[in-house]
């Protein structure tokens, strides 16, 4: 499935009439009465974090991370989108966050503290565009194993920009190699890119999201 622009949002999905009682299908029959294009997903949450120098704690990262905008159609998503500042423009250090929502960009959440990210490497010149095309994917449902993935993080950094997808099951080496296939066949990654693979709760242990990492594919 593609995210088209809004004039061709009618590609998108329907609403599941199996989860007809539930809230989530009330809303987006909501949202398709009012002419609307409900994502299958769900809501996703937009989250922007300006990193401060020094030891990390939880409480100081968390007083830095702000919410920047929420959705759960696809004219919300462009309208957000569109608003969003372009990983060129941002200063470093500087993160991005994409995740869905009830899912906090923070390793401590619940959702979170029992998976790991995968972590691409990129230029600056390039970053934008392969970040675009995570997004896209994401809020599109277009990645296999998307049930097992909680957000995507853009992470600005002063010689290079780092891409990373947070899987909710670091435990399940199979899903966590199938997942790093299933994002480089949709991002075309050429061959020459390394990913690497660091569980969360080690990223808890060392204070450090992309030190350290315990695979390279």
């Amino acid at each position: 499935m593609e995210i088209a622009e809004p004039n061709n949002a009618k590609e998108l999905t329907a609403v599941d009439p199996s989860s007809a009682e539930s809230k989530e299908a009330e809303r987006q029959d909501r949202e398709l009465k009012a002419g609307l294009h409900p994502l299958k997903q769900q809501k996703f949450v937009f989250w922007y974090t300006r990193k401060t120098h020094g030891v990390r704690t939880q409480t100081s990262y968390e007083e830095n991370i702000k919410k920047i905008a929420e959705f759960s159609t696809v004219e919300a998503f462009w309208v957000c989108y569109c608003h969003l500042a372009r990983p060129a423009s941002l200063p470093s250090p500087t993160d991005l966050h994409l995740f869905k929502e009830g899912i906090r960009p923070l390793w401590e959440d619940t959702a979170n503290c029992n998976g790991g990210k995968w972590i691409i490497r990129f230029k600056k010149a390039v970053s934008g565009r392969f970040w675009e095309d995570l997004v896209l994917a994401l809020v599109g449902d277009q990645l296999d194993y998307g049930d097992n993935i909680n957000g995507v993080v853009l992470s600005i950094r002063h010689n290079e920009d780092l891409v990373s997808v947070w899987n909710r099951d670091a435990s399940d080496q199979q899903v966590v190699m199938a997942l790093r296939d299933a994002i480089k066949r949709h991002l075309k990654l050429p061959h020459s890119y390394v990913m690497e693979y660091k569980p969360h709760d080690a990223s808890l242990r060392d204070k450090s999201s992309y030190r350290n990492t315990w695979l390279r594919g």
